[in-house]
């Protein structure tokens, strides 16, 4: 395999950092150790940001996921620390990471961590009116 787990997050410049733009990642396929027993955790990831001048290297983020698969994580630290590592490697505007944790002990966790710029204020969000197939507005 010539792919190793890395826990270094590559970036590249914003193609347009004079707008704010959203973009959302779905990572299904997150692997850690249960610290207390050995045994492992799955959890789906939600990253959800607003880049200010760099964006995250798609390939370095698979290779940096990976590299928690031999790690005793709690599911709290383990998804702070992954938004602190994005947070430091592309000091976006915005960003959320969700980690829905499969069912360990008859508990789903869900653990939701943000971050935001200093000063930095969302844009009002625009509702649009959804047509249906007869071309009536739909509320």
């Amino acid at each position: 395999m010539s792919s190793q787990p890395s826990k270094v997050l590559e970036t590249f410049d914003n193609p347009n950092p004079g707008r704010d733009f959203h973009i959302h990642m779905e990572i299904p396929e997150f692997t850690c150790l249960c610290p207390k027993t050995g045994q492992p955790d799955f959890a789906v990831l939600y990253l959800d940001y607003i880049p200010d001048q760099r964006c995250v290297e798609l390939k370095s983020l698979k290779m940096y996921i990976w590299s928690f698969r031999d790690e005793g994580c709690f599911h709290e630290a383990v998804t702070n620390r992954i938004l602190d590592d994005l947070v430091a490697a592309t000091d976006p505007k915005f960003m959320r990471l969700t980690a829905k944790f499969y069912v360990r002990g008859g508990i789903f966790t869900n653990v939701v961590a943000e971050h935001r710029q200093a000063g930095w204020q969302p844009q009002p969000r625009v509702e649009l009116a959804q047509f249906d197939t007869n071309s009536n507005i739909r509320g």
